[in-house]
């Protein structure tokens, strides 16, 4: 009997061994073989721990104000959200040497920077894009206020928030932010956000170059394109529009806003920091 056992038991590993790749290729049949290449069978997906993500770093020391991508984050104007916006044509589980992704987005989306050329064609035509941007007005010492929660930005409320003289960035947290606006897949046209008045008093009435808010307009619906010829217009002052506000305490950080040099593009991603 043991002679017996010792010669099937190769045979039966070769067995269990053979049906264990099988059914991995079968768990796998959503990513089709690339001719020329087999399936190997190895995964460390067992081994290797869940992921962290994070807001806050450092010890409360960084805060992440950027809201991160995902396909139920609202898009301007439209009720069923961002949808799908990453593919992964390349992978190693259909046989290539890298998972190499493909996206398509909006320049708008999410967390995002507007140039000047998003509203005034002829800044468009003249190449006012997100690569002219400055970069000293996107990074540098910033103020994080309170709107008070029952009206738009108009030139009242400017005057109401006392800003000093020389802060030359502020954001200005919201309603939205209460109302978790950017967690909603639906656009909400009801959202806070600049009057003409109020940009025109912000231009004319303080030193502010980098305006920050926490929805997808600073301009609010009713006064959209308006307030967003008052800012842009002379072509000083940049918009930060979708911060992720929430948890922050207000008062005087440091930004750190890099969008992407998209050449001929009017808008981009950013990712935003503060630091204490």
């Amino acid at each position: 009997m043991m002679a017996k056992t010792t010669i099937k038991l190769p045979f039966l590993l070769l067995f269990f061994t053979s049906l264990t790749l099988t059914l991995a290729v079968a768990e796998n049949t959503a990513y089709p073989t690339i001719p020329g290449t087999q399936e190997t069978g190895f995964s460390l997906a067992n081994e290797v721990p869940a992921p962290v993500r994070r807001e806050v770093y450092a010890d409360g020391r960084i805060y992440d104000i950027s809201h991160r991508i995902t396909t139920n984050m609202p898009a301007f104007g439209e009720l069923e959200g961002l949808g799908q916006y990453l593919w992964l044509p390349a992978s190693i589980k259909n046989g290539s040497l890298a998972n190499n992704s493909e996206m398509k987005l909006a320049t708008h989306t999410g967390t995002h920077v507007d140039a000047p050329g998003h509203v005034f064609d002829h800044y468009f035509d003249a190449g006012y894009d997100v690569d002219t941007l400055d970069l000293e007005v996107l990074n540098g010492p910033a103020l994080l206020v309170d709107v008070p929660r029952d009206k738009n930005i108009t030139a009242e409320v400017m005057e109401t928030l006392n800003i000093p003289k020389g802060v030359r960035r502020v954001l200005f947290r919201t309603l939205n932010t209460d109302r978790k606006l950017m967690f909603r897949k639906e656009f909400d046209s009801s959202y806070v956000g600049f009057m003409r008045d109020g940009a025109r008093w912000l231009v004319q009435n303080t030193d502010i170059k980098l305006v920050g808010i926490d929805y997808l307009s600073a301009a609010a619906y009713a006064d959209l394109l308006p307030s967003h010829y008052e800012f842009l217009e002379g072509r000083e002052v940049i918009l930060v529009e979708g911060l992720k506000l929430d948890g922050v305490p207000a008062g005087l950080y440091n930004v750190h806003c890099l969008h992407l040099r998209l050449l001929g593009a009017e808008g981009s991603p950013i990712r935003c920091i503060l630091i204490k």
